[in-house]
């Protein structure tokens, strides 16, 4: 199919969160490959994306668009890169990283864990508990925030707070939300398939507020809401498949 291309949100509809694909979806991947376009955006940097979908992840797809899209690989090779650092600067920078670690040392939660913030190339990652926490302590800080809306409040807070910066916050994953300045939301990745007629996308988290909520939305793609990586194998051969 020319011109065509199935982009792919990573946590929770290529992979169960933050763990690794099954051999079942990488083979369907490579399989959907000889139809169609495949790509993969992210909000997680590239090493953690290239952990849960293999080491060789930039030449197994055709774009890779790590951190939203902030690194863009086409091929392989780099096409893009956009630093947070720069557009914020670092004063701007510090007084934001300051506040959050003291909100964070004030939160009253179960447990904290390490690295409560993540610098990452476009954005920070902000994580409540902390993202050196097992696996079993981030499923039961993600039920235990569904009760509490610890990172929804604590969201809100900060948009208040810095109102006089041009961030967006998106909740993603089991324990974070990412800040990244705004239109530097997953839209970010579309500027680099201008060549495409028809861009689908396909994501888990695509409600308001979600980090799949704009690209969603975006008028330049065909939403498709999944619910888990299976659900995801299952709508992909119905649109693309079973019309060989």
């Amino acid at each position: 199919m020319a011109g065509v291309i199935a982009l792919f949100d990573v946590d929770g509809t290529l992979t169960p969160p933050r763990k690794v694909a099954s051999v079942e979806m990488l083979d369907f991947l490579q399989e959907l490959r000889k139809v169609i376009t495949v790509g993969v955006v992210g909000g997680s940097d590239l090493s953690k994306i290239s952990e849960q979908l293999g080491k060789n992840t930039i030449n197994d797809y055709d774009y890779v668009f790590s951190e939203n899209g902030l690194v863009a690989h086409k091929g392989g090779s780099q096409i893009g890169s956009q630093s947070l650092k720069s557009f914020l600067g670092e004063d701007q920078l510090k007084e934001f990283i300051n506040f959050v670690l003291h909100y964070i040392a004030d939160l009253d939660i179960p447990i904290k864990r390490g690295t409560f913030i993540e610098f990452r190339t476009g954005m920070l990652n902000v994580s409540p508990i902390g993202r050196n926490c097992s696996q079993e302590e981030r499923d039961a800080f993600e039920q235990y925030d569904k009760i509490h809306n610890i990172r929804r409040d604590m969201v809100n807070v900060l948009k208040e707070k810095f109102s006089h910066l041009p961030l967006t916050y998106s909740i993603g994953g089991q324990i974070s939300f990412d800040v990244f300045p705004r239109g530097w939301d997953k839209t970010y990745c579309l500027q680099f398939l201008d060549d495409f007629k028809e861009i689908h996308f396909f994501g888990d988290k695509t409600f308001k507020g979600g980090n799949d909520h704009e690209i969603f939305e975006s008028e330049r793609t065909i939403g498709h809401t999944v619910t888990s990586p299976g659900d995801t194998r299952e709508q992909c051969t119905r649109l693309f498949l079973t019309t060989m």
